[in-house]
């Protein structure tokens, strides 16, 4: 099991959160970026036995998905300030987790096919006291009476194609897929079906990673 990081190393730590916070356009306010910490704290002491992320390190889990992640928060929550989200192949809460922590407007489900990953989202969603933090251990093909939500969200799920396939019927009416990809994926949007509309794909600067990142978002045709 990895060492907890020293006092110096968790102010260093704190001051990096701070600062990515700031940059993308968020409040660094004490009770965030302490969950935050606390939700690095979990990912690096269950990750070798849920695998939860095959980034090891502690400063490129802050990286490479917590500051990935704090990066859509300004975007969304100019969309959907408050309101039901809908995170599919959430993994070990990714972006859900985060979302969840930096606004507590908004009411996230976290769904995926592996057990142990939903169950870990739970155990984070009681230590940090997030009741607005759910997860389901389900695919997303198999969901049932999910209450349809205005935001469908993924990060590391599939192709555009597949999660619109997938999650459709749990898209509320004028809902809205926002989907976190690296490059703009100009291949995945031309297979998209024509029912669905790309109405807009929005470049992401994020903190500290040297790699293209952006947003797409995508709504049923005629639905705007």
């Amino acid at each position: 099991m990895p060492s907890e990081p020293t006092a110096v190393a968790r102010a260093a730590e704190q001051q990096a959160l701070e600062a990515v916070c700031g940059q993308v356009g968020l409040r660094p306010e004490a009770q965030l970026i302490q969950r935050l910490q606390h939700y690095l704290d979990a990912l690096q002491r269950w990750n070798g036995t849920y695998n939860l992320t095959s980034v090891r390190d502690r400063a490129g889990m802050l990286t490479q998905h917590l500051a990935d992640c704090l990066a859509v928060v300004p975007p969304l929550t100019k969309h959907l300030p408050a309101g039901q989200i809908l995170d599919v192949g959430s993994g070990g809460g990714l972006p859900g987790v985060v979302l969840a922590a930096s606004s507590p407007a908004l009411d996230v489900t976290c769904v995926d096919a592996v057990g142990k990953k939903a169950a870990f989202v739970r155990q984070v969603a009681g230590e940090l006291q997030l009741t607005n933090l759910h997860a389901l251990h389900s695919r997303v093909e198999a969901l049932r009476h999910q209450t349809p939500v205005p935001v469908i969200t993924s990060r590391a799920f599939s192709s555009l194609k597949l999660l619109v396939e997938l999650t459709g019927r749990h898209l509320a009416e004028g809902g809205v897929w926002m989907a976190m990809k690296g490059q703009v994926p100009d291949d995945e949007i031309a297979e998209l079906p024509p029912t669905v509309d790309v109405f807009h794909v929005e470049q992401l600067l994020v903190p500290g990673l040297d790699a293209q990142r952006c947003l797409v978002w995508m709504r049923l045709h005629g639905a705007a």
